[in-house]
């Protein structure tokens, strides 16, 4: 029966369709089954596109009925952050701004998964136009985490981590600016990649901030990581911020071992006010793991680390301002008619944008103004140049480096939906790879308790610029130090027959 691969990897799942093991129709039946049963509670889907999907899945059949070479992901069932561009397929960006809107074109990301076979299910809950960190803010109900239903499952990425985590789908696409791929996986359990800036196309995916986005990969195995960005990367045409690198094998790399890597450690940062104790315990046993599999801990600074958080928030809000100024009703986005042009302009972005988003936009307009811009956008520049000479130092130390994703484990739905600057703390670890520009990959350490109830956390490690290479190589052999993270699911899976 198709049921029994539901939960198994995206890499095994393709051989297993080339291998006649099961039909990509079949495959694509077992997941929306779990979908049906167990999206009603968690919300991470905003719009499944079962024909176009159907339609693919059996495309991809009649191609291995012909004999025809199959792709590295065909028949794998894939969710998208509604972030990104499918031809045919609604992308509201979790916005009143874009609801209705119908791509004409199709987005690189899209395109990419397409050619290698994968069936695009739908579109994943996200945070409006990605600014958030829990999921709860747009119009649209929140996403639930699958551990426990009481708890956010990060964000904005958290539909696409919930729909990993739940096992509707292998593998998704989120987007990460300041953590967005990152905190999410952590919270659910699941491993999340952020590329090097420029490893991955940008065109097709709505931007929020444009020097701090990369779109990237969430799975259950981090070979199923390296198996998505070797298919993603590469140049665009369409992106002239996206290097034209040559892309190693990274599924090889997922083979190495952890003996002889240098891992760096910031020990500052474990002092943090606000490190939960059972994320501190997990990212030490972590620690101790890869010592103990032959890794070297070596420490490093980093000394502007308690800068990174003001430093991003005041250049992504300012991008943020700039690349949102297209939504006025008139050339793009939801439009408030008015006989006057600037009550027009007011009207439509009042009703098209939430709360969270106006505050993003009012902040950015404000450090781009004339009589502050050097007092906070160019200053902010400044630190950012700063952060990124931090990590280069760090690294003619060690090969990687260590940190905890999150401070904490978690934290309940509507717990800092009215406190912002602690929802914006909890980017405190994820932040400066952003501004660095660096690959960064979290994988499931352990479990932490929050009050009574136990939720995941994940091990970040960080890389020089375009050395994923490097990440998938401890990445994976860290997993193999871990099989029992991987034995474990979610109580609610039960409720869908795994």
């Amino acid at each position: 029966m198709a049921a029994e691969f539901v939960g198994m990897g995206a890499a095994r799942l393709a051989a297993a369709v080339a291998e006649g093991e099961v039909t990509a129709a079949a495959l694509l039946e077992a997941h929306l089954d779990r979908i049906s049963a167990l999206d009603g509670e968690v919300r991470a889907w905003r719009h499944l596109d079962l024909e176009g999907a159907r339609a693919q899945a059996a495309a991809v059949d009649a191609a291995r009925a012909r004999g025809e070479r199959l792709g590295p992901l065909a028949g794998v069932p894939v969710g998208l952050k509604d972030i990104f561009v499918v031809e045919g397929m609604p992308t509201q960006c979790s916005s009143r701004m874009l609801e209705g809107w119908v791509p004409g074109y199709q987005g690189t990301h899209a395109q990419r998964m397409r050619e290698a076979g994968a069936v695009l299910v739908g579109k994943l809950a996200m945070d409006e136009f990605a600014m958030g960190s829990s999921n709860e803010n747009g119009p649209d109900p929140s996403v639930h985490n699958p551990w426990d239903l009481d708890f956010v499952p990060g964000g904005s990425s958290g539909g696409s981590a919930a729909a990993v985590a739940a096992r509707m789908v292998p593998l998704s696409l989120g987007s990460d600016t300041g953590g967005s791929i990152r905190q999410p996986a952590s919270f659910c359990g699941v491993a999340g990649l952020k590329p090097s800036y420029g490893r991955v196309s940008r065109a097709g995916m709505i931007a929020f901030a444009s020097s701090l986005d990369q779109a990237g990969p969430m799975a259950l195995e981090v070979e199923d990581l390296a198996l998505a960005l070797e298919l993603l990367a590469g140049a665009d045409p369409k992106d002239a911020s996206c290097v034209d690198l040559p892309v190693p094998d990274l599924r090889a790399a997922c083979r190495g071992e952890l003996a002889g890597m240098r891992v760096g450690l910031h020990r500052a940062a474990l002092g943090l006010e606000g490190l939960d104790a059972g994320v501190r315990a997990c990212f030490e046993d972590a620690i101790a793991r890869m010592r103990e599999a032959g890794a070297e801990i070596v420490d490093i600074e980093l000394p502007h680390f308690d800068a990174a958080v003001a430093c991003y928030y005041v250049l992504c809000t300012a991008e943020a301002a700039s690349n949102l100024a297209r939504y006025d009703g008139l050339r793009f986005g939801h439009r408030v008619p008015d006989a006057d042009l600037e009550v027009q302009y007011a009207k439509s972005r009042a009703s098209g944008f939430g709360d969270e988003v106006k505050r993003r936009i009012m902040l950015g307009t404000f450090v781009l103004r004339a009589d502050s811009y050097e007092a906070y956008y160019g200053r902010a520049m400044k630190v950012r140049r700063k952060i990124a000479e931090d990590y280069t130092a760090a690294f003619a130390r060690c090969d990687l480096i260590a940190s905890p994703v999150s401070p904490v484990a978690g934290f309940r739905l509507g717990e800092r939906v009215d406190d912002p600057l602690a929802m914006y703390l909890s980017d405190v670890f994820t932040v400066g790879v952003n501004l660095a520009g660096l690959p960064a990959l979290s994988v499931p350490s352990g479990f932490a308790k929050v009050g009574e109830r136990e939720l995941p956390v994940g091990l970040q490690l960080i890389a020089p610029a375009f050395e994923e290479a490097r990440l998938f190589r401890a990445g994976a052999a860290f997993e193999r130090l871990t099989p029992a993270l991987r034995e474990r699911v979610p109580p609610l899976l039960a409720k869908g027959g795994a």
